[in-house]
């Protein structure tokens, strides 16, 4: 299990336990976290579960997949190094302590 905060665009912080094996999307879902829309349900097919990875982070993700990379060109500002799609970040207890931002809106 990893304790992973998600902060919305405006600030609000919420810090949530997810379950090793869920994945980062399905945990803001689970616990009603604003900001992640997950419309294509984590199927990697839309880009409305775009956030901003903490620095500290960033390296210690694995590498985003071409499906992923393909997917972030429709997010909203994405950021190179920091943008990830939720739906494609299993959690383990290696993410423990991980810090997402949610952009200003999810298109």
């Amino acid at each position: 299990m990893a304790k992973i905060t998600y902060i919305e665009h405006g600030g609000k912080e919420h810090v949530v336990d997810v379950s090793n094996g869920m994945t980062v999307m399905e945990g803001a879902r689970d616990n009603n976290i604003p900001g992640i829309e997950a419309d294509c349900g984590g199927a990697c097919a839309c880009s409305t579960c775009h956030v901003y990875v903490d620095p500290a982070f960033v390296e210690k993700l694995p590498a985003k997949d071409d499906m992923e990379e393909d997917m972030l060109d429709f997010a909203f500002e994405p950021d190179p190094a920091r943008s990830r799609l939720t739906c494609q970040l299993k959690v383990t207890d290696a993410l423990d302590g991980l810090v997402v931002h949610m952009p200003e809106k999810q298109i």
